[in-house]
């Protein structure tokens, strides 16, 4: 089961999820976006926040990371009793996980890709407004990982053909004006150029004027 928050602190909202415990947690560490961002510390379910296309975790509002981490807190047995508590989070592409840890627990490829937040106290006011979102599910997230990963090849070939063709349209307009720079003296060596330009065929009259 997986525990479904929606923050209202931003526009379009945010949407939180929570594992029930360690073997969703699992699943969430195995199955998890490039757009979700991991948040943990304590012995406590691992909190993910599902970042809009486009934006990083250098993104996050406050007010939205702040949420993050009193669900960290508010989940958490030992946590939830404690005040002046760390927070670390990172983006889901950092988990490292191996067949030496236990379930649910988590390593991180880059360190300093960890950041960390201070939590004073739970503040029930805030809890209390994400329970209100709170929605209970049984999501397949293997089903789920593949449909995402289906869409995100789509939009790959797609910007790869978009720089293609932006590819293809600069090279053509190089290529004309590198002709235009080579042959912009071309007619003026052509046969009727040189007759008006040459006083060879120039008759009498025109010597008579010229004089």
């Amino acid at each position: 089961m997986v525990y479904y928050f929606k923050s209202n602190l931003v526009d379009p909202p945010a949407f939180i999820y929570v594992g029930k415990d360690k073997i969703e947690n699992e699943e969430l560490i195995k199955f998890g976006w490039e757009e979700d961002f991991h948040v943990d510390k304590l012995s406590s379910a691992h909190v993910y926040l599902r970042l809009p296309d486009g934006e990083t975790w250098d993104d996050i509002p406050a007010d939205l990371l702040k949420d993050c981490a009193q669900l960290t807190k508010a989940n958490s047995i030992e946590g939830n009793k404690k005040d002046n508590i760390t927070i670390i989070y990172t983006p889901w592409s950092n988990l490292r996980k191996d067949g030496s840890m236990a379930a649910g627990q988590v390593s991180f490829k880059d360190p300093r890709r960890v950041k960390r937040i201070m939590v004073e106290t739970r503040e029930n006011p805030i809890i209390n407004r994400l329970n209100k979102t709170k929605v209970e599910k049984f999501p397949d997230l293997m089903a789920e990982k593949e449909e995402r990963l289906k869409v995100l090849r789509v939009k790959q070939r797609k910007e790869a053909m978009a720089r293609m063709k932006e590819e293809e349209r600069i090279a053509k307009e190089r290529k004309e004006m590198a002709y235009k720079r080579d042959h912009a003296y071309d007619d003026m060596f052509d046969e009727e150029a040189l007759e008006q330009s040459s006083n060879q065929e120039r008759g009498a009259e025109y010597w008579d004027d010229f004089m």
